[in-house]
C-alpha cells in the first residue's frame, strides 16, 4: 500500500517576503529616529514629574534638553540647569553606553554603562568628577524652597557600580558629594561652611551602603551617619554652631531639626 505524499511546501510569495522586510525596516527606522520627546516623557513619568527634560532636540539616541527639577504634579516650583544637558546612547554589547555632559558642570562627560542579563542588570559609572549648582535643588519644593540653599555640589565617584539581582540592588565602590560654600536665606552668615557626604559600598557589593556626613570647614558644624535601605534612606545626625556664631545660626538650627539645647537633631527615615 502506497501512502499519499504531501506536496512539498511552497516558498512564501515574494510579496510576503517584501512586506515583512518593509515592516522590519520601518520599525528599525522608527526606533533609530525616535524623537527625544519620547525619552523626556519616560523620564517625566519615572520621576513623577520631578525630573523633566524640556525643549528637547534630537533623538532618543543623541540629543539635548534643558534639565529642570520640580516639586512634582501641581507644584509651582521649578529650577533649570544653566546650560543644556546633552546625551549620547550607543550599543555596547551586551548592553548600552550612555554619555551625559553639560557645559556648566561636567569638565569631562559622565560615562555610564548598562549591561542586562537574565534577571540581572549592571549599572557602572566611569570614575569622574563634576560640579553642579546647589540652587538647582530649590526646584524640588519643600524643604529646599524654604532653605533656598546656595553653593556648589562637587560629585565624584570611584569604582561605583550597582548590580540588580534577586530583587535588590548591590552597591560597589564609593560616591562622594562635597557641598562647598553653603549659604541659605535663613542666615545672614555667608558662607556657613563646606561639607562631605559619602556613600560607601563594598568590594563584593552590599544592599545597604553606609552614608557619612562630616564638616570640612565653617562655623555650622554638621555630622551624622546612616544607611541606604532599599528605596529609602535612614539617617541620624546633628547640627550646631561654633562658639560666637550661635545667634546668627539660631533660626536655621530651629528649622532643619529638633532643638536639644545648643544642638539641632537631624533625622530621616
Amino acid at each position: 500500500m502506497t501512502l499519499p505524499r504531501h506536496p512539498p511546501a511552497l516558498p512564501a510569495p515574494p510579496w510576503r517576503v517584501a512586506l515583512v522586510g518593509a515592516c522590519v525596516g520601518a520599525l528599525l527606522a522608527v526606533l533609530w529616529g525616535a524623537p527625544a520627546q519620547w525619552l523626556a516623557s519616560g523620564v517625566r513619568w519615572a520621576s513623577q514629574e520631578r525630573v523633566q527634560l524640556r525643549d528637547t532636540r534630537g533623538t532618543v539616541w543623541s540629543g539635548s534638553a534643558t534639565l529642570t527639577l520640580t516639586g512634582g504634579p501641581g507644584s509651582q516650583d521649578a529650577r533649570s540647569l544653566p546650560s543644556r544637558l546633552q546625551w549620547h546612547l550607543t550599543w555596547a554589547w551586551p548592553g548600552l553606553s550612555l554619555t551625559l555632559s553639560s557645559a556648566c558642570c561636567t569638565p569631562t562627560p559622565l560615562r555610564w554603562r548598562v549591561n542586562a542579563g537574565w534577571q540581572r542588570v549592571e549599572l557602572a559609572l566611569q570614575d569622574q568628577q563634576s560640579v553642579w549648582p546647589m540652587a538647582l535643588l530649590t526646584g524640588l519644593g519643600a524643604p529646599w524652597n524654604t532653605l533656598q540653599a546656595e553653593g556648589r555640589l562637587q560629585w565624584q565617584s570611584s569604582g561605583l557600580r550597582l548590580d540588580w539581582n534577586a530583587g535588590q540592588w548591590r552597591w560597589h565602590g564609593q560616591s562622594e558629594l562635597q557641598v562647598q560654600d553653603l549659604a541659605s536665606r535663613l542666615s545672614t552668615l555667608r558662607p556657613m561652611g563646606s561639607y562631605r557626604l559619602a556613600l560607601q559600598g563594598t568590594e563584593p557589593g552590599t544592599p545597604t551602603p553606609s552614608l557619612t556626613l562630616a564638616t570640612l570647614q565653617g562655623p555650622l558644624r554638621l555630622s551624622g551617619q546612616g544607611q541606604w535601605l532599599g528605596q529609602r534612606l535612614r539617617f541620624t545626625g546633628e547640627a550646631m554652631a561654633e562658639p560666637g556664631h550661635e545667634d546668627v545660626l539660631s533660626n536655621l538650627l530651629n528649622i532643619i531639626g529638633r532643638r536639644d539645647g545648643a544642638r539641632s537633631l537631624l533625622s530621616l527615615g
